[in-house]
């Protein structure tokens, strides 16, 4: 798989919306909030980062092609240097979780508007 049909997964996510930042980097948001990150763009991905749940985060980076994402390890994201580190449904449903854990933090009021349940 790669990191650009999981880009195209995100986007398909309710209340995804995607930009560049940092000049190099491809961005996918729920509600002005990062949820998974790839890069460098323009061109072919060679990375993403992505949330996960607390508990997990010490499983998953301790997998080969997986490691705590620089700056944000402390906010438990993980980043994967090799997208066949994890079978296709495991990273969906890994950006999917990631997704979650974001707009479970947006307030009520703008998830609504977003289309994300109550």
């Amino acid at each position: 798989m790669s990191f650009s049909a999981l880009a195209r997964f995100a986007m398909a996510l309710p209340g995804a919306t995607q930009d560049i930042k940092w000049g190099a980097d491809w961005v996918a948001s729920v509600g002005g909030k990062m949820f998974l990150v790839g890069g460098p763009h323009p061109g072919t991905w060679t990375h993403c980062s992505f949330k996960v749940d607390d508990h997990r985060f010490l499983e998953l980076t301790g997998l080969p092609g997986l490691a705590p994402a620089p700056y944000a390890a402390r906010y438990h994201w993980v980043a994967v240097s090799d997208a066949k580190a994890l079978p296709l449904a495991e990273l969906k449903a890994l950006v999917k979780r990631s997704h979650e854990l974001v707009a479970g933090k947006l307030p009520k009021k703008l998830r609504l508007s977003l289309g994300i349940g109550a």
